[in-house]
């Protein structure tokens, strides 16, 4: 089973950024977390992190060609706007679609409520911190079993 873990704008600033929200874990403490959980289940998966919409949509696309059994999207800020990530997400009928936010987007400021790209994944997490990305890697091999 082939995974594929999206993180959208500013994801590479973990441990940089409002460490008070997000923890002083970095991105690469997530990959390696994300990359140990996945190889113990047995699940072979790949990385992509651009601060650009065009990118990640690029990339999406490419998951089709690529076969992907699985799809855990963190697209930040882009979450609540961008519906052309929506669309590209909404395009990709196969892969099961897991959508992860590291903070609890339904506590925080009120347009981070909003997601228009969740109704495009088969599922949505938050709140639980880099563990989100353990759960939505779960979700996606419980889906395919």
């Amino acid at each position: 089973m082939k995974i594929l873990v999206i993180n959208g704008p500013n994801l590479n600033f973990l441990g940089i950024r409002e460490k008070k929200i997000y923890g002083d874990r970095d991105y690469d403490y997530l990959l390696k977390m994300i990359e140990e959980h996945a190889r113990g289940k047995g699940v072979e998966v790949s990385f992509f992190q651009s601060n650009h919409e065009g990118a990640i949509i690029d990339r999406l696309q490419q998951a089709y060609f690529d076969g992907e059994d699985g799809i855990v999207i963190n697209p930040g800020a882009y979450t609540h706007y961008s519906y052309a990530i929506h669309d590209a997400l909404k395009s990709l009928e196969e892969p099961v679609k897991v959508e992860v936010h590291i903070s609890d987007i339904q506590s925080r400021e009120d347009f981070r409520k909003v997601s228009v790209t969740a109704p495009a994944c088969d599922h949505q997490i938050y709140g639980k911190g880099f563990d989100g990305y353990l759960e939505a890697i779960d979700v996606i091999i419980d889906h395919k079993k």
